[in-house]
């Protein structure tokens, strides 16, 4: 029998956003691959989406609404009904709001693995009329975000596949092998083209013949380094006066402060060599066309978002616009825009706004009122969230209600009192809006959905229509969602096709051409169209370093991306065995080898499990790959419990690599 292949858009959190073709037989996904028509997926798919299915077809696949049966955390449940669980659900609902009032009901989620149908859609609309508490969504990407809008207004960035135009290119915080695959054929074309490619990461993730200079930045001393190099091309009169003066304002006060960094103390504070500061600033400065892709890894810490605006300036400070392959590139969401308020009119929600960083302090603190019901969507953040311990503690409150909408049972929907069935991307229909490729994918089913598996804007309008609400959303289904949604998108000023969308094809973008160029079609989204320097987001000490040491605890650890999972999803089956990686240097002075159980701890807690060894990373640093699962871990945590729940001054972000720890062999 021959397969039948349809066509959808990848949904997952990565900035390439996939055509993807999907081989069906007997009603089974067969074989995931990537589209070969479409430009840049270019037939080509990450391993972790080509073997989705495993997901889908997974023991631990949620294919009925559960009742809790016995403790929290166990994962003790009784099936039953649709209507069963949104009865409860309304149920608990309504005697919080008649005790607490709405906001001691808390919407938990993340958006990076959806469409616009499945998260800031139906579902804000929803917690708005219920009055509950508002989300701060600051685990990823908050203070580049408050950071790029307030020095660019998200000007569409340079497009991957321009990458092979430029004679300089400069990854800083960012590892496309990793979370952003189809960049990498254009680095190496613009390689084989002559271009020096440089890399900031305090991991090594290219050889030698794939970059030109390493510099592995101690983490969080990010800022310093940019200081660093705009201190050195103020004295060596590199900097683009003309330039910025027409485009930009803002510079003093970050020309004060770079004025405190030169080459050897930054060197010294960012652990790297002078030599390789003057390299990097030299080859930027003399290259033409110029590109820096700016990653998130480097904002997650106390100075993420000042790095994360002293980095993005750049460019700006020597000009490297106007060209194809020239300018930066960082997210791209702004290039498409959503107005809701065609959809839902306008409508308001003032209710207090939650950090969601800091999730254990809010359930086992003293709000006023407390949170009693959590409503978990979108989510894992027991695997997820800084300060493990006190979510977990938190998270087993008897007094707290918690929903978990969710496709399998991860390590937070075992808490839940009630846990309704979630679709995957291959069962429901979507529009996935790119971040980093100039694309808006629709998604189909390739297969129906598993089990009584429900999508979010399904669920709540039931979950509306059983608290009586008649407004018109709660009576959608998808496919008029599907409709909405694509009613109200513009792709660089162009509407979107909804027919594209409804047969699961991509559209691109005009701008005009399908890719922009930063001050020759593009322009700063800001109000006054200028580039600030010096975003007001910074507050009034711009630019400030903030050192993070500990005494007893010398090594930094870093949780980043890896190869087997996007953020926890997948951690089911593709990553059985947490390890920590440590350099040989800091494993021999503490006397541990290859293979060896080790305990990584702090003040907050420990990590029990394996160590691996590799020159990849720098010393004094050490890596526990984010988003594993309690149990792949032998004492049940993972990084999260050692990362503080601490927040940035710029956009209030998780500081994960602020953890400071000591690793010792059992």
């Amino acid at each position: 029998m021959t397969p039948t292949i349809v066509s959808t858009t990848c949904t997952m959190d990565c900035p390439d956003t996939c055509a993807l073709e999907v081989a069906v037989e007997d009603g089974r996904v067969q074989r995931i691959s990537g589209n070969r028509e479409h430009s840049p997926t270019n037939g080509f798919i990450c391993n972790k989406v080509s073997r989705f299915a495993e997901r889908i077809y997974h023991p631990d696949r949620i294919l009925f609404p559960l009742r809790r049966s016995g403790p929290k955390g166990t994962g003790a449940f009784v099936r039953i009904s649709w209507q069963e669980a949104i009865v409860e659900v309304v149920g608990r609902f309504q005697e919080i709001l008649q005790r607490w009032g709405g906001e001691a009901i808390l919407p938990y989620h993340y958006g990076g693995s959806n469409g616009l149908l499945g998260d800031g859609f139906l579902d804000d609309f929803f917690f708005a009329k219920l009055g509950a508490s508002r989300l701060a969504k600051t685990l990823c990407a908050a203070p580049t975000t408050e950071v790029a809008t307030g020095m660019y207004g998200k000007m569409p960035g340079v497009a991957f596949e321009d990458y092979r135009h430029a004679q300089f290119i400069l990854l800083w915080g960012a590892n496309p092998k990793a979370s952003n695959i189809h960049l990498v054929p254009f680095l190496r074309q613009a390689k084989k083209n002559g271009a020096f490619v440089a890399v900031v990461d305090p991991l090594r993730n290219f050889s030698s013949r794939e970059v030109d200079l390493h510099l592995p930045v101690f983490p969080g001393a990010d800022l310093p380094l940019a200081l660093a190099l705009i201190h050195l091309w103020k004295e060596t009169g590199k900097l683009d006066r003309e330039f910025l003066r027409e485009h930009a304002d803002g510079l003093a006060p970050l020309l004060e402060q770079a004025e405190a960094w030169p080459v050897e103390r930054a060197a010294a504070t960012a652990r790297v060599a002078p030599d390789d500061i003057r390299t990097l600033a030299q080859m930027y400065a003399a290259s033409s066309p110029a590109v820096l892709r700016c990653g998130w890894g480097l904002e997650r810490n106390r100075n993420g978002g000042q790095a994360a605006a002293a980095i993005l300036a750049l460019p700006a400070l020597l000009g490297k616009f106007g060209l194809r392959g020239g300018g930066y590139t960082m997210s791209n969401s702004g290039a498409a825009k959503l107005d809701l308020k065609k959809v839902f009119g306008e409508y308001s929600w003032q209710t207090r706004v939650l950090n969601m960083t800091q999730l254990g302090a809010l359930l086992n603190g003293e709000l006023e009122p407390p949170i009693k019901a959590l409503y978990v969507y979108n989510c894992n953040p027991a695997a997820t969230v800084p300060d493990q311990n006190a979510v977990l503690q938190g998270l087993a409150r008897e007094d707290l209600f918690t929903v978990v909408h969710e496709q399998v049972m991860t390590d937070t929907a075992k808490y839940a009192d009630v846990i309704l069935p979630a679709p995957t991307f291959l069962e429901q229909r979507e529009i996935k809006k790119a971040y980093g490729s100039y694309v808006v994918g629709g998604v189909q089913p390739a297969i129906p959905a598993r089990g009584e598996a429900k999508p979010n804007e399904e669920v709540f309008a039931a979950l509306g229509r059983a608290l009586g609400w008649r407004d018109q959303p709660f009576s959608w289904d998808t496919s008029t969602c599907m409709r909405k949604v694509a009613g109200a998108l513009t792709l660089a000023g162009r509407p979107a096709d909804a027919a594209l969308f409804e047969a699961g094809e991509s559209q691109s973008f005009d701008f005009p051409g399908p890719a922009p160029v930063q001050f020759q079609t593009v322009f700063p989204q800001t109000p006054d169209g200028k580039i600030h320097l010096t975003p007001a987001a910074l507050g009034a000490e711009p630019f400030r370093y903030q050192p993070v040491a500990h005494e007893k605890f010398p090594l930094a650890l870093v949780s980043s991306a890896n190869s087997k999972m996007i953020t926890s999803t997948l951690g089911e089956f593709n990553y059985p065995e947490l390890r920590v990686t440590l350099n040989p240097q800091d494993a021999a002075a503490r006397s541990i080898a290859e293979g060896d159980a080790v305990r990584v701890f702090n003040q907050l807690g420990e990590v029990v499990c394996r160590a691996d060894l590799s020159d990849r990373l720098r010393e004094g640093v050490v890596v526990i790959p984010k988003g594993a699962w309690r149990k792949s871990s032998r004492n049940g945590r993972t990084a999260t419990a050692l990362c503080p729940a601490t927040i940035s001054e710029v956009g209030g972000g998780a500081c994960y690599n602020d953890a400071r720890v000591e690793v010792e062999k059992i």
